[in-house]
């Protein structure tokens, strides 16, 4: 999707600090961190949010998360611990409207989250 963020700097048409990817997804640092870590992990293929991960998109929400772990390694928060967030809808905070995991750690957590 052309005017999609996410889809241009998953084609690399607009930079970013890109910490992992692979032939499905695309991780690179949120330009607004809410955490000593802020990973932003997308598929490269544009789908609109968590809602559309349904049956035909199972195998790529597992990539999703799987990635998120390799990032948390890569960032040296798989050990002390790390969240990971999908927002879906304004009223979420959803911003970008491509489906996208957070990685937060490099700080202690609070519960509830919002």
């Amino acid at each position: 999707m052309e005017d999609c963020i996410f889809c241009r700097i998953a084609a690399g048409d607009i930079p970013a600090q890109v910490v992992y990817q692979d032939d499905d997804v695309v991780a690179f640092r949120d330009t607004n961190p809410q955490a000593p870590v802020h990973v932003l992990v997308i598929p490269r293929e544009h789908v609109p949010g968590p809602l559309a991960l349904g049956d035909d998109y199972a195998a790529l929400a597992g990539k999703l998360v799987a990635a998120a772990a390799q990032v948390a390694r890569q960032e040296d928060i798989a050990d002390t611990g790390y969240r990971l967030v999908m927002n879906e809808g304004r009223q979420a905070q959803q911003s970008v409207f491509h489906v996208h995991l957070h990685v937060l750690g490099g700080r202690a957590m609070h519960w509830p989250p919002g």
